[in-house]
C-alpha cells in the first residue's frame, strides 16, 4: 500500500461555521475500506459498463437479491429521494435487498462519461491510495425523475463490485426548474389598456394582498436564501420572512473583524457564483452585501422587519394559519394572517444563543459582558489605558475576538472548558480542500456529488486518516499551543474537524494567525476551570483563582434548532419534532433538510456549501408533496 504523504490528499472538504452547540448528538462508526489486491491494466470503462448492464438487467427483473449481490458483502448504497423520498444510507446486502424489495423508485443508471472527472477510472477509492479501484460518475433514471450519482468500485477475489453507490435526485419530471432553455420568455404582453410591466408585477407578487405562499421560510440568511432560490425555481410560491432591517444583516451585524474561514471557491451559491474578482477569505460585509444583490437578483419574496406571533397547524386541511407582525420601511406597521402549507425554519444553525447565567453577573462593573453575536468589535484604547478582556470559549469566534482584542490593545485571557479541534488555515485550502474545491478543481456541482456519494463510515475513516496528516503537518503549532496551556485534540474518534462539526456544531477553530498568538504568549489562557461566578471586577473559578477583566465576552455558541422551535412555533410543534443534527442510525443527519417529524414543517440550515446542497434536496421533497407525489 502507498505510504500516505501529505502532498497524496486528492481531495478534502471542511464544512466550516461559526462555534455552535448541539446537544444529544449522536456518533457513528468507522468504516472499513476492502484490502487493495493486485490490480493491473485494468480497463476501468469496461469495468463500470459491465457492472452497469448487470445491475440494470436485474433491476429491470426486479431481482432486488440479484442487485444486491452485486454490492461488496458490507457495500454501501446512500440514497437521496431516488430509491425512496427519504434520506437513507442503506449498508449491507441484506438491507440493500430489503429496501429494494419494499420501495425502488430506481429505473436504470447510465455511466456518464462526459468530462474526465465523471468518466470511469482507476485510482484510490479512499482518497489516500491505499485502496485503488475504479470510481466514475452515473446518470439516474428513477420514477419520480431524474439524478446524479458516484460509484466506487473494490475487487473481491476476481469479481468487481460496488464498494458504495450513491444517488441523488436532482429534477422531477413536469416540475424540472424554470432555468436555462426552460426560463420564463419575459416579453409577454398584456394586449389591454391594464397590463403590467415587470415591475408592477414583481410589487404585486410580494406584498401577497390577495393570496399565500405556499412556502413560509423563517430566517433570510444563508439557509433561507438558498432554500428560496431553489423553490422560486420550481415555480413554488415562497415568501421569507426575518426580523432583521435588511437581507445580510445576521453577517452584517456581527463583530468587525469577522471573515469567513473557508474559501470562497467552496461557499458559491445556486445560480450566481461569487465573483472571480473576491479575495479568497470573504469579510462578513462583502457577504451580507452579496446575499441582499442575491435575494434582488434572484426575484425572492422577502418581508424583513417581520416577526411571526402565531402559528397553528390544521391537520385536515395541510395548511398553517401564521399571523406576522411587519413593519414597512416607510414606518408603519401592519398585522397580516397567512396560510401556507410549509414552514421551513431557517434561523440559523442551532438556534438561540447559549448565554449562560453565572452567579454575581449583575454586580459587574465592567464595560460589557455579552454573548459573541452581540460583540461588535474591541474598541480603541490608549496605550496607557490599557483594559483586560475576557473570551469564554475556545473555538472559531473565541479566537477571531482575542484575537481582535489583541490587536486592539488589550490585555486578553482566553477560557478554555474543554480540548478544541485546531486546523491550520493553509492546512485546508493548500493541501485538504484543493483539489475537489479550488481555483482548478471540478465544477462545484460536480465536486457536491463526489463527496456527498460518499457514505458517512467511509468518510469517517477518510477523515481519520486526514486528520493524522493534518496533526502532522501543523505539529509545531499544536505543540506550542499545548505547551502554553492549550489543550487541542483530534475530534470524535481522532477523525478531525468535520466530525465536531457535524456531531457537535462546534468545538474546533481554523487558525488564521489567533494560534501563534496564543503559543507566543500575547493571548493567555485559563484551562479546565469552571466559573462559579462573576465578580464586580471579573471572574471567580471553581479553584478560588480569579481573573480581572472590563469587558466579558461568552463565545459559548447556541442552543439546538429545536429549542428555538418551542420559543416560536410552541410545544405542539416542538414536541414532535426530532432532535435536529447529529447523525442517525444510517449516518444520515438528523430532522435536518428532511422529514422533521412534524407534517409541514422543515429546518434548514448549515454553511454555505451544506446549504447550497442541500436546498435542492429540500426544495424536490416539498415540490413532491405539492405534485402529489408523496403525501404531506
Amino acid at each position: 500500500m502507498a505510504t500516505v504523504e501529505v502532498q497524496s490528499i486528492p481531495y478534502r472538504q471542511l464544512p466550516l461555521s461559526k462555534d455552535r452547540i448541539v446537544p444529544g448528538s449522536t456518533n457513528v462508526p468507522i468504516g472499513r475500506f476492502p484490502q487493495t489486491t493486485s490490480l493491473s491494466s485494468i480497463d476501468a470503462a469496461a469495468v463500470a459498463s459491465q457492472l452497469i448492464s448487470d445491475f440494470n438487467t436485474a433491476l429491470s427483473r426486479t431481482d432486488y437479491d440479484a442487485v444486491a449481490a452485486l454490492f461488496l458483502e458490507t457495500g454501501y448504497w446512500r440514497d437521496h429521494l431516488c430509491v425512496t423520498w427519504e434520506l437513507r444510507t442503506l449498508k449491507g446486502r441484506e438491507k440493500i435487498a430489503h429496501v429494494l424489495k419494499t420501495q425502488c423508485n430506481v429505473s436504470q443508471l447510465a455511466v456518464d462519461d462526459s468530462t474526465p472527472f465523471r468518466a470511469p477510472h482507476v485510482g484510490p477509492i479512499d482518497a489516500f491510495g491505499e485502496v485503488i479501484g475504479v470510481e466514475f460518475f452515473v446518470s439516474v433514471t428513477s420514477k419520480a425523475g431524474n439524478g446524479r450519482g458516484v460509484v466506487r468500485l473494490a475487487e473481491e477475489n476476481g469479481q468487481w463490485r460496488f464498494l458504495s453507490l450513491f444517488t441523488s435526485l436532482h429534477e422531477i419530471t413536469g416540475h424540472e426548474e424554470r432555468t436555462y432553455h426552460r426560463r420564463p420568455r419575459g416579453d409577454e404582453r398584456g394586449g389591454h389598456p391594464a397590463s403590467t410591466n415587470w415591475l408592477d408585477r414583481r410589487k404585486m407578487d410580494r406584498e401577497y394582498k390577495d393570496k399565500s405562499p405556499a412556502v413560509l421560510i423563517l430566517g433570510a440568511g444563508q439557509a433561507g436564501l438558498t432554500a428560496a432560490a431553489r423553490l422560486k425555481a420550481l415555480n413554488i410560491d415562497t415568501l421569507l420572512v426575518d426580523q432583521v432591517d435588511r437581507v445580510g444583516d445576521s453577517w452584517r451585524k456581527r463583530y468587525h473583524t469577522l471573515v469567513l474561514h473557508d474559501p470562497i471557491w467552496y461557499d458559491h451559491l445556486p445560480y450566481i457564483p461569487f465573483p472571480s474578482t473576491w479575495p479568497v477569505f470573504a469579510p462578513k460585509d462583502k457577504i451580507a452585501d452579496f446575499f441582499e444583490s442575491y435575494a434582488s437578483l434572484l426575484e425572492l419574496n422577502v418581508w424583513t422587519r417581520t416577526t411571526i406571533v402565531s402559528s397553528a397547524y390544521d391537520e385536515t386541511t395541510k395548511r398553517w394559519t401564521v399571523t406576522l407582525a411587519r413593519r414597512r420601511e416607510d414606518g408603519s406597521s401592519e398585522t397580516r394572517t397567512l396560510h401556507p402549507h410549509h414552514i421551513i425554519q431557517a434561523t440559523g444553525h442551532s438556534g438561540e444563543k447559549n448565554m449562560p447565567t453565572f452567579k454575581g453577573q449583575d454586580s459587574f462593573r465592567g464595560d460589557r459582558l455579552v454573548h459573541s453575536s452581540e460583540f461588535t468589535g474591541a474598541r480603541h484604547i490608549s496605550p496607557e489605558k490599557k483594559k483586560k478582556a475576557v473570551v469564554v470559549g475556545s473555538c472559531n469566534s473565541g479566537h477571531d475576538i482575542a484575537q481582535d482584542f489583541y490587536e486592539h490593545g488589550y490585555d486578553v485571557t482566553m477560557v478554555q472548558r474543554s480540548s478544541t479541534c485546531v486546523v491550520t488555515g493553509k492546512f485546508i485550502t493548500e493541501i485538504g480542500m484543493k483539489a475537489l474545491y479550488g481555483e482548478d478543481g471540478p465544477p462545484t456541482e460536480d465536486a457536491d456529488v463526489y463527496l456527498w456519494g460518499i457514505p458517512t463510515e467511509l468518510y469517517k475513516a477518510q477523515q481519520l486518516k486526514v486528520s493524522g496528516v493534518q496533526a502532522q503537518h501543523d505539529a509545531e503549532i499544536l505543540h506550542r499551543l499545548e505547551e502554553a496551556g492549550f489543550k487541542v485534540d483530534s475530534g470524535p474518534d481522532d477523525a478531525g474537524l468535520m466530525f465536531k462539526y457535524l456531531q457537535r456544531g462546534g468545538g474546533y477553530y481554523i487558525d488564521v494567525g489567533a494560534s501563534q498568538l496564543i503559543a507566543d504568549g500575547k493571548i493567555k489562557v485559563k484551562h479546565g476551570q469552571e466559573i462559579e461566578a462573576i465578580t464586580p471586577t471579573g471572574l471567580l473559578f471553581a479553584d478560588g483563582s480569579t481573573l480581572e477583566a472590563d469587558e466579558i465576552v461568552c463565545a459559548t455558541g447556541y442552543q439546538n434548532m429545536r429549542t428555538q422551535s418551542r420559543l416560536i412555533f410552541g410545544d405542539a410543534v416542538a414536541d414532535r419534532v426530532g432532535d435536529v443534527w447529529g447523525f442517525d442510525e444510517e449516518g444520515e443527519m438528523r430532522s435536518i433538510w428532511r422529514k422533521s417529524g412534524h407534517p409541514g414543517f422543515w429546518f434548514m440550515g448549515g454553511n454555505l456549501a451544506l446549504c447550497r446542497y442541500y436546498s435542492r434536496i429540500l426544495a424536490l421533497q416539498i415540490a413532491a408533496v405539492e405534485a402529489g407525489l408523496t403525501p404531506a
